[in-house]
């Protein structure tokens, strides 16, 4: 689309993970239809290998998160850390003003201010994992597509005859890939065996890690019938990390999955201040990594 609009345009490809063995990176075959698309454009491929800052900047914190009991999102810092800092400034390098990316995103200024926008296709919005940019990032960014449904983009990259245009979409983080998330994690935090327990402190099952839990989550949890218990599921309502015990409840709506207010730490604004001392606004979470549902109560 930028190349129709004559915009002079260079493709720069970014490693963030080394191929760790397990068959599942994909980063050589994205490299190769990378190319491909490049070619077929009519534009200078560049390469670039950011799989050190990748490892310092996201999967050192990645793994402390985990190990804290809580469930970090590394798409969040990715994007902060190696492709709207390293990746950006690599671009530059080359001799390039701005940067342009596939999110489902939008970018406005207006007033003065630099806004990030939710992409038009709601299935397929990634304002989320964009929050952290600030306006000196969103200044040198556009997003080409962020106001079309994908349906639109894989037509446009169909008539244009791009190689990609029916490649699967990317699901999970990329360096898990398609494999077991526990086997993962365990290669980094090794196990340890601990107690399940429902509110009141019964101990109802067993767990093989504290870590591998997400609150709100419902699967995995392999907790069978329990005697004197109705036949409903199980939910995580909370972890003690020091002690390795995984508290679980049977209810929805347990107030344990319930609240009523949030403390957030780290406040991002990307103006660099708030809009006013106090206004409304919306909350919105992600899902956690390997597909993990949340419940009603842990989403908003």
């Amino acid at each position: 689309m930028l190349a129709q609009a004559g915009e002079p345009l260079a493709g720069l490809f970014m490693q963030n993970w080394d191929d760790d063995g397990s068959g599942e990176c994909r980063a050589e075959e994205d490299r190769r239809d990378a190319v491909a698309v490049c070619g077929r454009i009519g534009v200078p491929f560049h390469f670039r290998d950011f799989a050190k800052e990748y490892w310092a900047g996201v999967f050192e914190h990645f793994l402390a998160e985990y190990a804290a009991g809580r469930t970090p999102n590394p798409d969040v810092l990715c994007n902060r850390e190696v492709k709207f800092k390293h990746f950006l400034d690599a671009a530059r390098e080359l001799g390039a003003e701005r940067i342009a990316t596939g999110h489902y995103a939008q970018v406005a200024h207006d007033g003065g201010r630099w806004r990030l926008l939710r992409g038009a296709d709601r299935d397929k919005d990634q304002s989320y994992f964009l929050h952290q940019l600030g306006k000196a990032q969103l200044s040198a960014t556009v997003f080409p597509i962020g106001h079309l449904p994908k349906a639109q983009v894989r037509q446009i990259a169909r008539e244009a005859g791009l190689p990609t245009h029916a490649k699967k979409d990317s699901t999970g983080i990329c360096f898990i890939g398609e494999r077991d998330f526990r086997e993962f994690l365990g290669r980094y935090l090794p196990a340890r065996a601990g107690a399940i327990r429902d509110p009141q402190g019964v101990e109802i099952g067993t767990h093989p890690g504290v870590f591998y839990f997400t609150l709100g989550q419902r699967e995995g949890l392999n907790i069978g019938g329990v005697r004197g218990r109705a036949a409903a599921p199980w939910y995580v309502v909370g972890k003690d990390v020091a002690r390795n015990i995984l508290y679980v409840d049977q209810d929805r709506d347990s107030p344990w999955l319930l609240s009523q207010r949030l403390r957030s730490e780290a406040m991002h604004w990307i103006e660099g201040a708030p809009p006013a001392g106090a206004f409304d606004c919306t909350a919105q979470g992600a899902l956690p990594p390997a597909g993990r549902a949340l419940p009603r109560a842990g989403q908003r």
